[in-house]
């Protein structure tokens, strides 16, 4: 008998967060889009509090310098629509493209002239330093400061500051 298409019998391990799973990434509802700057959002997909990492889509609709930061673990991207680059490498990363940011680095966020939208898959390791050219701190973003900016402004469009529980891990 070919039991290839029978499910597992036993029960998951009952320490295991429950699985995620988002049947629309790219959401219609526009209220889950959170406001990190002007025209700049990120969509979370999973703020994995337990392991201190998170997914979003980081969404632009602008020109110009986003951020300086460094990240003292790597950082996976795919590039979904538009294009982007840094200022300190000559590559762009393009619709379809995945990048690897190696822990430690530095960089500066730029999306140029003639990109009318850029929507980026980032997983996010440990934390984002915000540094000025010289290196010098200016702040830092972590799972626990996006769950906040979540739990604000899911609360102030109406959908409730639990709206974001869904997405913890």
């Amino acid at each position: 008998m070919d039991n290839s298409r029978i499910p597992y019998r036993h029960p998951q391990p009952k320490e295991s967060p429950p699985e995620l799973v988002i049947p629309s990434a790219i959401p219609d509802d526009e209220r889950v889009w959170v406001p990190q700057g002007e025209n700049v959002w990120f969509r979370p997909l999973c703020l994995c509090a337990s392991r201190g990492y998170w997914m979003n889509l980081l969404r632009v609709r602008k020109s110009g310098v986003l951020s300086r930061h460094r990240h003292p673990q790597p950082v996976h991207g795919y590039v979904i629509k538009g294009r982007w680059r840094y200022l300190e490498h000559d590559w762009v990363a393009q619709e379809g493209g995945y990048v690897y940011e190696a822990p430690g680095e530095t960089h500066t966020l730029v999306v140029d002239e003639g990109v009318e939208e850029m929507i980026t898959l980032f997983q996010v390791n440990g934390v984002m330093i915000y540094v000025d050219p010289d290196g010098a701190v200016q702040g830092y973003e972590d799972v626990f400061t996006k769950i906040n900016l979540c739990r604000a402004h899911y609360e102030k469009v109406g959908l409730g500051a639990g709206y974001v529980d869904q997405f913890i891990r």
